[in-house]
């Protein structure tokens, strides 16, 4: 009986059929992951620098157009309306602007607050508009879904609550004399 048996699996194992399966089980999911961990980061930079250009744009008719500040709100509207393609923009956007001195410089705070949607109004965190002359440090915090948040590179996303990523991105800039 037991010669019978390993004289099955011995035939068994001689097969050849089947090898492409077991290849194709082992490798496919490989493939799956990243291929979904390329769109995601592929969607991450296309935001990013999406956001990126919305932040030098505002900055830049900040720092030449106006002879009055622009608000918290103005700001934020010309962000979102340069960015163009960032999905919910004016409510997972969040700004701090801070006035540095060259002379005795201190970094703005390494934590970013973003918004967060639970919170139907958030505080603005610091926001002061600089005078002539002045240097200014603004960052912007957007909060998005990944694209596929339970698989790839979305699922190791560091996620707050509701299960969105934020991204920063920040500049720098010199108020012109008026």
């Amino acid at each position: 009986m037991i010669w019978s048996l390993k004289k099955r699996l011995g035939g068994f194992r001689r097969r050849e059929d089947g090898t492409a399966t077991l290849e194709f089980a082992i490798m496919f999911p490989m493939f799956v992951f990243m291929l979904l961990s390329g769109v995601e980061i592929g969607m991450i930079n296309f935001r990013h620098s999406l956001l990126e250009r919305g932040l030098d744009m505002a900055v830049r008719d900040l720092r030449i157009g106006p002879t009055f500040a622009p608000s918290h709100g103005e700001l934020k509207e010309s962000v979102c309306t340069y960015a163009g393609f960032l999905p919910n923009c004016t409510n997972s956007l969040k700004l701090e602007m801070v006035q540095v001195d060259m002379r005795n410089y201190t970094s703005m705070p390494g934590d970013s607050d973003c918004t967060d949607k639970a919170d139907e109004v958030s505080p603005v965190r610091n926001f002061k508009a600089g005078g002539a002359n002045t240097t200014m440090v603004l960052r912007a915090c957007f909060k998005f879904d990944p694209v596929f948040p339970l698989s790839g590179l979305g699922k190791d996303l560091a996620t707050q609550d509701g299960g969105q990523a934020a991204m920063i991105a920040t500049t720098a800039y010199v108020q012109e004399p008026r």
